[in-house]
């Protein structure tokens, strides 16, 4: 038994000696602790657009959230992530404070979301509330790929269905060649 314990260090031994090798197993140890550490975190990475004070310019955030195995529940945390708006002080609300999720459900690909009556008034220097919904309605299509439709309500009426539809059936091929 000691024989095989000294006869495997040795091969070891001259295996690391290579400078490659050496590197090539760090590589794989530093991967696996990435790898494992990314998996016991259950973070995932969620972008939200929100728009500056001043010339409205798109200003986009990356946030870390937690993930559950629950597909309903990560877009009701993104949801009510996107509600208490922007982390920096230079860019506006989409909705006014008090704006609440009341309920949200995902059904065949489809999110329906209900807002508080709130969310009819756009906050102090905010676009108009077609634009902020449909800049929700974006985020949630984005950061979820499962997500065919999003259905938006206010105090339980839907908003802007009609013409959400037709935004997002329209194509954003730039091969198209327009007569």
């Amino acid at each position: 038994m000691r024989e095989l314990f000294k006869t495997v260090l040795a091969s070891i031994s001259r295996f690391l000696s290579v400078k490659k090798n050496r590197f090539t197993v760090y590589l794989v140890i530093i991967s696996l602790v990435a790898l494992i550490d990314f998996l016991y975190s259950g973070l995932a990475r969620r972008t939200f657009v929100f728009y500056s004070h001043i010339g409205g310019r798109t200003v986009v955030e990356d946030r870390m959230l937690r993930r559950s195995s629950n597909r309903e529940a990560d877009i009701i945390r993104y949801v009510e992530e996107a509600l208490l708006g922007p982390a920096n002080p230079g860019s506006v609300v989409l909705f006014p404070r008090e704006t609440r999720l009341t309920t949200l459900m995902l059904r065949d690909g489809t999110v329906y979301a209900n807002l508080t009556e709130e969310a009819v008034f756009p906050p102090p220097g905010s676009m108009d509330v077609f634009n902020n919904l449909l800049t929700l309605n974006e985020g949630i299509r984005r950061n979820f790929s499962y997500v065919k439709d999003v259905r938006l309500f206010i105090g339980g009426n839907e908003t802007f269905f009609k013409e959400f539809s037709e935004f997002f059936a329209n194509s954003a091929d730039n091969n198209k060649t327009s007569p």
